[in-house]
């Protein structure tokens, strides 16, 4: 790990796993078990020294009462017609006492108690992976950068379908954010 990347205090740190749930793994089978086998390594180690493990996933009503005829992106997920009945993907062996975030837009901060929770238990730190990352990871890093988080990013248990713009938005948009991490740096950061 270069000597570069802030140290994390376990207690003042969260892990948050955003859309690691069924049916967004389900639409892309190709990367989908080594995302998952990279980011299970990844809460393992953040439980293993005491780090705070958050998942988030998209989740609507039948019928998706929340999204507005107004919002593009919400009119997408309403016709893909997923994100109703699915779970956290169970290969990440989520702890009856990790947090599960409902979100109801790309951000898991919008509309949502995530800040609240994260702040009651004195976190200053996140550690973020997720899926995709030009809708979920860039919408939540831009939150948590403007509430003053520390963040890193674990570039390895990210993903978007967009490689082009997944590598753009890791050089720049995250890396003026956030302290950029391959998994192997995050896992000793975790050591």
């Amino acid at each position: 790990m270069s000597s570069q990347i802030p140290a994390i205090v376990p207690g003042k740190t969260a892990l948050v796993v955003m859309h690691y749930q069924t049916d967004v793994l389900g639409l892309f089978p190709s990367v989908a078990r080594t995302l998952l086998s990279h980011t299970r390594e990844l809460c393992d180690a953040a439980r293993a020294k005491g780090v705070g493990v958050y998942f988030a996933n998209l989740r609507f009503q039948p019928g998706y009462p929340e999204v507005s005829p107004l919002n593009r992106n919400g009119q997408g997920i309403k016709r893909l017609g997923l994100f109703v009945d699915d779970e956290i993907a169970p290969e990440l062996n989520r702890q009856a006492t990790e947090p599960l975030i409902i979100a109801h837009r790309a951000s898991v901060f919008f509309g949502t108690d995530l800040q609240a929770r994260l702040t009651a238990r004195g976190i200053d730190s996140l550690i973020m992976a997720g899926i995709a990352s030009t809708g979920v990871v860039l919408s939540s890093v831009a939150y948590a950068s403007d509430a003053d988080f520390r963040l890193y990013t674990v570039k390895d248990c990210c993903y978007d379908p967009d490689l082009v713009v997944h590598e753009h938005l890791f050089s720049t948009a995250f890396e003026s954010r956030t302290t950029v991490l391959s998994l192997a740096d995050a896992l000793t950061l975790l050591a």
